[in-house]
């Protein structure tokens, strides 16, 4: 009996030590257990506050089970964070052991602002922002569903009217003729010199299958057009913005992943002379395989030179120039910069700088940092915009408004849609050395 007693009181520990290892586990912040304890904390400590949301959170097994959350809360009109832990008792009742005020982050030179474009939505997932200045003001788009790949993920739509981003509005999605529905990809919106806005996306089951489609706005994105499918072979802007030269063309950053194994990621360029009515486009630049890159990102280096980085699989960002405004490209090379294999933006500042907003990590795809350089080829660390560890930031966009200010929208968590204003003339800069984000 003393022996079987044993082994059921090691089968239960080590049952025990599996569910918690750590003692925690990971909770959802939409979890409704962790929920009711973050409400019940809120008003324990002061019923004048108001619980915003949970910011993450923790769960333990006890006599009962302790919750361990970092929340969101309005005190007064101020927005603040704190850490608390609360005791759901066996008997059902809930105890506040612990609540402690988080400082603020200390805010960085040359951020204006930072927010969320919408705190919740009719999907749980999210990805790959993109931002636009229309005559109207900013509009910005994503991709929202139960999941990336899902068919019932289509692309959203929300427009910045008096200060605040109005409700997303389902724009475009995959379903079919016949009644068949596809995912919907990597939303671009590209606001052409007089001329309707424009939204690119990708319809398909997987980037190796999915085709081009194109819709346009005449009114600053609150009503669109019908979806034009694009002519077989071109995509449009794969996930970056594209630039319009001063010809007028439209040069569109796009690339390629085939199904073959090790499937070939390579890069190319699409050009349309009359508002995408017809295409013309390079052969791909490189094998895909020496270098796999993709989802390159345009910048002006002056005259009829200009450069394009971006996504690679060999943990570097990539660089490839054109001396003739994109019509033939030079040998494609890795830079000194670090890439976890995450999307990347760069725009070019009306002062000649070059700004890119990456993951500067050879894994992950936390911190999300911003870089300057004068060449495109010499880069000098800026800011992190976020640094939590084995969190998600990414498929950032970015853009220079008329006003000068720059304005940067990023996957946060995959849950939501953040937006970044940054004053360029005070950013405060350091080298980056070796490829080393300076400390």
């Amino acid at each position: 009996m003393k022996t079987f007693s044993l082994l059921c009181f090691a089968m239960l520990t080590c049952n025990l030590t599996a569910q918690i290892a750590g003692g925690f586990s990971a909770v959802s912040p939409k979890d409704k257990e962790a929920m009711a304890a973050a409400e019940f904390a809120v008003k324990a400590h002061d019923p004048k506050l108001k619980l915003q949301s949970i910011e993450s959170g923790e769960r333990q097994v006890v006599a009962g089970m302790n919750y361990k959350l970092v929340l969101n809360v309005m005190d007064a009109t101020a927005a603040r964070q704190a850490a608390v832990v609360v005791w759901h008792k066996l008997d059902k009742s809930r105890e506040l052991t612990s609540w402690e005020w988080l400082k603020a982050k200390e805010a960085q030179a040359g951020v204006l602002k930072s927010e969320f474009i919408y705190d919740t939505g009719p999907y749980p997932s999210v990805h790959a922002t993109t931002i636009v200045e229309t005559p109207t003001g900013l509009v910005s788009a994503w991709f929202g569903g139960t999941a990336e790949k899902n068919p019932d993920v289509c692309i959203w739509v929300s427009r910045l009217v008096d200060g605040k981003w109005t409700e997303s509005v389902e724009t475009a999605n995959g379903v079919q003729a016949d009644g068949t529905r596809h995912p919907t990809w990597n939303p671009v919106l590209f606001q052409p010199r007089n001329a309707p806005l424009m939204l690119f996306y990708k319809v398909g089951p997987s980037p190796s299958t999915w085709w081009g489609e194109l819709k346009t706005s005449t009114d600053g994105g609150k009503t669109w057009s019908a979806a034009q499918k694009l002519p077989k072979g071109i995509f449009g802007p794969i996930k970056n913005k594209p630039v319009q030269l001063p010809n007028g063309d439209i040069l569109c950053p796009t690339s390629n992943e085939t199904d073959t194994k090790p499937s070939a990621w390579a890069i190319y360029f699409e050009r349309t002379s009359d508002l995408g009515k017809t295409w013309q486009r390079t052969e791909l630049l490189h094998d895909g395989l020496k270098v796999s890159a993709i989802q390159p990102s345009i910048l002006d280096l002056g005259g009829e030179k200009i450069q394009a980085i971006g996504r690679t699989r060999q943990g570097k960002v990539f660089q490839i120039t054109s001396d003739d405004l994109g019509k033939t490209w030079g040998e494609i090379s890795l830079t000194e910069l670090p890439n976890p294999n995450s999307g990347t933006d760069a725009v070019t500042l009306k002062d000649g700088r070059h700004l890119l907003i990456y993951n500067h990590t050879a894994k992950g795809r936390s911190p999300l940092n911003l870089a300057v350089s004068k060449d495109g080829k010499v880069w000098e660390a800026a800011l992190v915009l976020e640094d939590e560890p084995k969190k998600e930031f990414s498929y950032p966009a970015i853009i220079q408004t008329s006003d000068g200010l720059v304005h940067i929208t990023y996957t946060w968590k995959r849950q939501k849609a953040k937006h970044v204003v940054i004053d360029p003339a005070k950013v405060e800069l350091k080298p980056i050395v070796n490829g080393q984000w300076p400390q």
